[in-house]
């Protein structure tokens, strides 16, 4: 059920972004609309990431000679866990690009975010 639904948000804010990219300018959508395409742009990489991973780690497995002692792949909740956490680095990144910033440092702050929050959700799974 997770997967249908996950699938189906992706594809409409895939639709939505698309017509708010053809029919906006950047300098004549209100400062809300600009969130609103941010918005769209994380649940896109969401939905894209959480499939990725979850077929990664199942093409992972299947790809072991030999299977380790907890060879299991990953679940889709925890694809979407973790997915959910790294899908906010493009957006984070894409707004600091935006507002003149995005320098060497700030990528390293956004790394370090990432390392942290993937540890965290590592270890209340």
């Amino acid at each position: 059920m997770l997967s249908r639904i996950l699938a189906a948000v992706t594809l409409v804010a895939f639709v939505l972004l698309s017509i708010i990219l053809q029919v906006t300018s950047p300098s004549s959508i209100p400062p809300i609309g600009i969130l609103f395409v941010f918005v769209l742009f994380y649940v896109i990489a969401l939905g894209v990431l959480t499939f990725f991973m979850y077929w990664f780690s199942r093409l992972l497995i299947m790809l072991r000679r030999r299977p380790a002692a907890n060879s299991n792949p990953m679940s889709l909740r925890d694809s979407y866990y973790f997915a959910s956490v790294v899908a906010l680095a493009p957006v984070l990144l894409i707004a600091m690009r935006s507002i003149g910033r995005g320098g060497f440092g700030d990528f390293i702050l956004v790394v370090a975010f990432e390392l942290f929050a993937c540890l965290y959700v590592a270890k209340r799974r």
